[in-house]
């Protein structure tokens, strides 16, 4: 069997080491394309030695990129911020540094190129982070129209940023906000989770299919949440009792101000922007059923890590008793 070459580029973040994974189970020579090769040298032991390469690269520096695309016959990219800082800026990492490497692609004679974005990504819409995706979705399809593209809802899994996120809120808040413009009911805006490793199924198919070739597909999981119902989730799977409470989202706004500046924040004014739409499947475009995968449900999943934010951690049980306090 010929050796096959992939290029992972943020292959060391949540998707990536999922991905990296599957990748060195099916025989890929992986290298992985990061800032911090040190700190991405937890990824070897998931292949045989040698199989995986952490490379050091700056995803701005067209050189650095030509040096890791050359001679893969695969190459994806999961590199995406939710927030700016410095140089690393939207428009340079969800535009430039996309239609750049889809160039680099191009003219190297790379076979499959796969691009994750995010669902609800739009030209027009008011955030700056979801304007930004979508514009570096057109300038890859301009320069390599077969180019499969992935928008995934929110992405969740024992590493993510969203479930781990409000429990560790739970453990120092006696109140978790729910941001709606229903004041006093609102149960937030509607969120449709995916799990990592269904997300890391779809992107073996990108790369694997052919009969993606050129298609965008959005990822969601089997069920739709508002902000309130994932919150009580989260209460319920860690035993804590927290009151619930409907924040305007000028108010969000406010506090996103000040939390901005934290060295990882909280909330920044454009997230504010984000929250106020739904981020659910639109319908108009293939999912999981096309790559012929179902997707798993935040229940079958979370309380496995979620266990580790109750009192005691994981060996106390989950008190059903311990309800959130609603307002």
């Amino acid at each position: 069997m010929a050796v096959r070459r992939i290029t992972v580029l943020g292959g060391s973040g949540f998707i990536g080491r999922h991905l990296v994974q599957r990748l060195a189970g099916e025989g890929w020579i992986v290298r992985v394309a990061v800032r911090d090769p040190q700190a991405a040298a937890f990824l070897k032991p998931l292949g045989e030695p040698g199989q995986i390469i952490a490379r050091r690269v700056d995803i701005t520096d067209p050189q650095q990129l030509e040096s890791v695309v050359t001679g893969s016959d695969a190459v994806v990219n999961l590199v995406g911020i939710l927030y700016e800082r410095g140089r690393r800026t939207f428009e340079r990492l969800h535009v430039e540094a996309p239609q750049r490497l889809a160039k680099l692609c191009k003219t190297a004679g790379v076979k499959r190129f796969v691009h994750v974005s995010a669902l609800g990504v739009s030209e027009a819409g008011a955030a700056r982070y979801a304007r930004s995706k979508a514009v570096g979705e057109r300038v890859i399809r301009d320069t390599f129209q077969e180019a499969v593209l992935f928008r995934p809802s929110v992405v969740f899994g024992p590493e993510d940023d969203f479930f781990n996120r409000f429990a560790t809120l739970a453990r120092i808040s006696p109140i978790l906000p729910v941001f709606t413009d229903d004041i006093p009911n609102g149960a937030g805006p509607r969120f449709q989770p995916v799990y990592v490793g269904d997300v890391a199924d779809a992107l073996m198919q990108g790369i694997n299919n052919s009969a993606c070739l050129g298609k965008t597909y959005e990822l969601g999981g089997p069920k739709v949440y508002t902000l309130r119902e994932i919150l009580a989730l989260v209460l319920r799977e860690t035993g804590r009792r927290r009151r619930l409470v409907p924040v305007p989202f000028w108010m969000a706004r406010l506090e996103a101000r000040f939390l901005q500046y934290w060295p990882k924040p909280l909330l920044t004014p454009d997230q504010v922007t984000l929250l106020r739409e739904d981020n659910v499947l639109s319908g108009t475009l293939p999912g999981f059923k096309a790559l012929g995968l179902d997707p798993t449900a935040p229940e079958a999943i979370v309380p496995t890590y979620l266990g580790r934010y109750r009192e005691g951690g994981f060996f106390v049980p989950r008190q059903v008793s311990s309800s959130p306090h609603l307002k």
